[in-house]
Parts: structure tokens; sequence; C-alpha cells
């Protein structure tokens, strides 16, 4: 059996409600999972930026030459 699952990130309205439009058609039956998102999003922007900056490590030359002529069994 073919299941499709969808993930929507929306808001809680007033009293509530939450409204939704999906691809199926008009009387299809569906199962919901409502899961509250945690109050702190994580910013992963600081660790990608550290990520980046920190490159120049690997470009090092003796560290090349000893890596790179490792011998093999």
């Amino acid at each position: 059996m073919h299941q499709t699952a969808l993930k929507y990130d929306v808001e809680i309205r007033q009293n509530g409600k939450l409204e939704l439009s999906v691809p199926f058609q008009v009387g299809t039956y569906i199962t919901v999972f409502v899961i509250s998102e945690p109050e702190v999003i994580d910013n992963f922007d600081d660790i990608l930026a550290a990520t980046n900056s920190s490159l120049d490590f690997w470009d090092n030359h003796f560290d090349d030459e000893d890596w790179n002529y490792v011998p093999t069994r």
C-alpha cells in the first residue's frame, strides 16, 4: 500500500484552529499527527560559519606531505 507523507509548518489561529490545503480529493480519509515545535528554534548559522571559516586548517603543506604519501598494505 502506497501512502504519501506531507509536512506542513503552520501557525495555530484563534480558538486553536488549524487550516491546511492538501492535495487529496474531497471525501478522502486522512490521518493527521500534530506535533508542536520547540519554543527555541536552533539557529545553525554560527556552526555553518565556523565550518566555512576554518577550512584553511585543511590546506596545510606539512600535513599534505604526511597524509598524501601514507603507505598502504
